[in-house]
């Protein structure tokens, strides 16, 4: 095991080097380039090319390339234009933020959508399948935007508290401005946008859960469970779902990323101060520093989350081996 996560790591490098390659580039083919947020009717030509020499930008791409990687590998991820600070410390301060808001959405989805999609694949088209299905079907169909809009609307606007008479829940934010920390506060700030992210994410978990359980129940092996005796909870939770899950772990490998980098639409619906938030307001100030930090970051996470998909794999089915 140990040989062969390091071999997979080392493998790794070279693919995180490329990616990083087509990120700088790409970030320096967008109209305007990494100048774009200087120009204004105040700045002279004169100004931008002492910038371009302050900043490092009047040599050869290629030489401007070595220059940004090697100072990301020494920890210097660069400047923010907008704030001024280390773009290291601006993801820093935010990843927190999205970790609280993303996990719990996370395991809130998992709890809800394992049990549904296994009990909607036992009962194949009963009610409670029928339902299943249909929640999983708006869960994909409905925009996030839509969704986060309508329960804003609902329970900050229509709906109000019989206490204090204002608002039944926090419409944005990830607390109350000018109050003391309160775990009562934070969960009310939390509600509504972890159960945007929840309900979206419910719709792929059950599909693929239901799917991969109607599978495996099919299977040769299922049936010989079945005739030696033994009850069907057991062949189910210890048999048919630990084989099952193999789709939805792909699915969970590929979402693991979005923890660390936030839904983008949604904090930006409920200005909650994470990753999400922070992306989106780098592109609309064209702050190329954090947007290269922050695809780079997610890049290395994309690498990370394949390998650990893997490791999963191999303990959820034996057949699995590592050499």
């Amino acid at each position: 095991m140990g040989k062969y996560i390091l071999r997979r790591l080392l493998q790794a490098i070279p693919l995180v080097i490329l990616i990083s390659m087509t990120v700088f580039l790409l970030m320096n083919l967008i109209p305007g380039g990494p100048l774009a947020a200087y120009e204004s009717p105040g700045i002279t030509p004169e100004d931008l090319e002492r910038l371009k020499h302050e900043l490092g930008l009047d040599v050869p791409l290629h030489i401007q390339y070595w220059n940004w990687l090697s100072a990301i590998i020494r920890g210097n991820w660069g400047t923010s234009i907008v704030s001024g600070r280390p773009v290291l410390t601006e993801i820093t301060e935010r990843i927190f933020n999205t970790l609280y808001l993303s996990i719990v959405a996370f395991i809130g989805s998992l709890l809800i959508s394992i049990p549904l999609g296994v009990t909607s694949a036992t009962r194949q088209y009963s009610k409670i399948d029928n339902l299943a299905t249909t929640i999983a079907f708006f869960g994909q169909s409905i925009p996030i935007f839509w969704m986060g809009l309508i329960l804003i609307i609902i329970f900050n606007v229509m709906i109000k508290n019989p206490n204090t008479g204002g608002p039944l829940l926090p419409g944005g934010g990830m607390s109350t401005i000018g109050s003391d920390f309160s775990f009562e506060d934070r969960l009310k700030h939390l509600i509504l946008p972890a159960s945007v992210l929840i309900f979206f994410n419910l719709g792929t978990h059950v599909r693929y859960t239901r799917s991969g359980m109607l599978d495996v129940l099919h299977q040769d092996y299922i049936r010989t469970a079945h005739a030696k005796g033994l009850n069907k909870r057991t062949v189910i939770l210890k048999h048919a779902l630990r084989n099952s899950l193999l789709p939805l772990i792909t699915i969970i490998g590929l979402e693991l990323p979005g923890l660390f980098n936030g839904a983008l639409i949604t904090e930006t619906i409920f200005s909650w101060p994470g990753m999400g938030r922070l992306f989106f307001n780098s592109i609309d100030r064209a702050d190329y520093s954090v947007m290269m930090g922050v695809l780079l970051m997610n890049a290395i996470l994309i690498v990370l989350s394949g390998l650990l998909t893997d490791i999963v794999y191999g303990f959820l089915n034996p057949r699995i081996r590592f050499d």
